[in-house]
């Protein structure tokens, strides 16, 4: 399409994009460090899920819901993140992996708990291979409920810590 006529039918017709939803409430009891305000690199750790979180999660950060339109980015590795996103029931073989995930992650951190596996080991409590749920393991600083969750409760857990 040439640039000049779309240039026109943007004049003529205005913006067609909705606005941004409105930002989260604050929530009181989050003590979440102010430094992370803006925007907040994130990495995911799978500890043991059926993969619906990750699917969810990969909707999050997808051209539909696009969270990084509030500053939040996915990483590669735990020394540049500022969040972890820990989906399913921590398993016996993923315990020793998340305590190093959350220990290479530098201070300040924020860690949330997506899914029902993660936050109470949902289906799967009680299970042999199950060590815990994500609390069990290590500090939760936000629980997104779910089975799966929807990707806007992702994406308004994240909002919550850029506070965008």
């Amino acid at each position: 399409m040439n640039p000049l006529r779309l240039l026109k039918l943007i004049a003529r017709n205005g913006r067609f994009a909705e606005p941004a939803p409105p930002a989260p409430p604050e929530d009181p009891a989050l003590h979440l460090p102010s430094s992370l305000r803006g925007s907040v690199q994130v990495r995911h750790v799978d500890t043991g899920s059926c993969n619906g979180c990750e699917i969810e999660l990969g909707a999050a950060f997808g051209g539909v819901y696009d969270v990084e339109r509030y500053g939040a980015r996915l990483v590669a590795s735990p020394r540049h993140a500022d969040v972890l996103a820990v989906t399913g029931v921590v398993t016996h073989n993923m315990v020793e992996p998340l305590l190093r995930t959350v220990e290479a992650t530098p201070q300040p951190r924020v860690v949330i708990a997506i899914g029902d596996c993660a936050r109470d080991c949902g289906l799967f409590a009680g299970a042999y291979g199950v060590a815990g749920s994500v609390s069990d393991i290590v500090d939760v600083d936000i629980t997104v409920p779910g089975c799966p969750p929807h990707p806007a409760a992702i994406v308004a857990a994240l909002r919550q810590v850029t506070g965008r």
